[in-house]
């Protein structure tokens, strides 16, 4: 009797934490970045920008990030006459309850939902995907072959060891832990500025984490059935994606392919120091593959 008496006592203790935890976690995002009245954190919109051709490029922005990070790249892109669509993702730029609820499937659909909305808009799409947005880019564009060419920018294909196993015993650790910090953000983003524009919520509930994985196997699956041109870019200093793991996470390709390495930057390159040479890169590789 002593003994399950301990045990539910520690139990309860447990689960006392892990609220408290929790809630300490959501006010401290709340208090950093407020919601507005739809429960969007205002700036994490999803946006449009028009162009002044018939071409138009699909956005999609990392896990527990925004479209705000696509912007830079999209105000380039527009002024080569590209129409730019970047939603937010399910879950995303809300509050942390709301991140830890979307699944991969969730994500997947509106990707989905948003190319099939271009296709039927414009006579040439093609895809932008960063870090996890690269997976769910590889897995529509091997489903919609009309899809003319896809950006991998970064992309989030294949886990780390430590973070595939976090994944998998997320069932656990989370009886305890409602979010794991993320780490690594000075090196996620190296340029101060850029880092403090962040929306990115700094921590992962194991939901989210699960989607994560998901989403990356999803994509890494679907590279061989890629038939789209692809352009990949990587850093050298990615905190996220050694550069080992970058190189064999998409070597399943098999279509036109290109390959390039930008440094001085970490995992976003989209805002980093490297963003300008990643925006060059990627407006020459559309201007090689448009009709």
């Amino acid at each position: 009797m002593m003994v399950w008496s301990l045990v539910i006592l520690a139990a309860v203790v447990a689960g006392v934490a892990r609220s408290t935890a929790a809630r300490r976690a959501e006010r401290a995002y709340a208090q950093r970045r407020p919601p507005a009245a739809d429960g969007i954190v205002p700036g994490a919109e999803g946006f449009t920008l028009p162009g002044s051709s018939e071409r138009a490029l699909l956005l999609l922005h990392g896990s527990g990030d925004t479209p705000q990070t696509l912007r830079y790249l999209a105000g380039r892109l527009q002024a080569q006459g590209f129409t730019l669509r970047a939603p937010l993702l399910p879950g995303h730029g809300r509050g942390l309850r709301d991140f830890a609820a979307a699944t991969a499937d969730d994500y997947v659909r509106a990707a989905r939902a948003e190319l099939d909305v271009l296709l039927a808009q414009h006579r040439w799409v093609g895809i932008i995907g960063l870090s996890m947005g690269g997976a769910l880019g590889a897995r529509i564009a091997a489903e919609r072959p009309e899809a003319r060419a896809l950006v991998l920018l970064a992309p989030y294909l294949t886990p780390p060891p430590a973070v595939a196993l976090a994944g998998r015993t997320a069932s656990v650790w989370s009886l305890a832990v409602p979010y794991l910090a993320g780490g690594g953000k000075d090196e996620s983003v190296h340029d101060p500025v850029a880092r403090a524009e962040s929306y990115a919520y700094g921590v992962f509930p194991p939901g989210a984490l699960r989607a994560l994985c998901e989403t990356a196997s999803a994509g890494r699956q679907a590279l061989p059935s890629i038939t789209a041109p692809t352009l990949v870019i990587n850093s050298r200093e990615d905190n996220r994606i050694p550069a080992a793991l970058a190189e064999r996470a998409t070597a399943t390709l098999r279509g036109l392919t290109e390959r390039h390495w930008v440094t001085g930057c970490g995992h976003v390159i989209t805002v980093d120091y490297c963003r300008d040479a990643v925006a060059s890169l990627v407006s020459d590789f559309l201007a090689r593959h448009v009709d």
